[in-house]
């Protein structure tokens, strides 16, 4: 069996999705320093502010991450289908091997 062609829009769905929930994580990463950067300011001189200033950025991350991952990740995906349906044209595809 030899994959000639890929669906570009379907290609780039799944990496999109792939790159968000890639996002998600990244974003939890960022969440909990700034949790713990927070809780650290919080017991400097710079008082409750700057606590609640590094948890607004923990949250921030936890939503603006995923989307912005997901957006490249889409767009990854279309690019990286379409050269592979270009470049599968000219070479030959991708051989699977398939036992049924």
């Amino acid at each position: 069996m030899i994959i000639r062609r890929v669906g570009v829009w379907s290609v780039a769905r799944l990496y999109g999705g792939i790159s968000a929930s890639i996002g998600v994580l990244i974003g939890a990463c960022f969440a909990l320093a700034a949790l713990v950067g927070g809780m650290a300011s919080a017991l400097g001189d710079s008082g409750i502010r700057g606590g609640a200033i590094g948890a607004m950025f923990g949250v921030g991350a936890i939503i603006f991450l995923p989307i912005v991952y997901g957006i490249f990740g889409l767009a990854g995906g279309a690019l990286g289908a379409a050269l592979y349906n270009l470049f599968a044209g000219m070479f030959g595809g991708i051989e699977v091997e398939v036992e049924q």
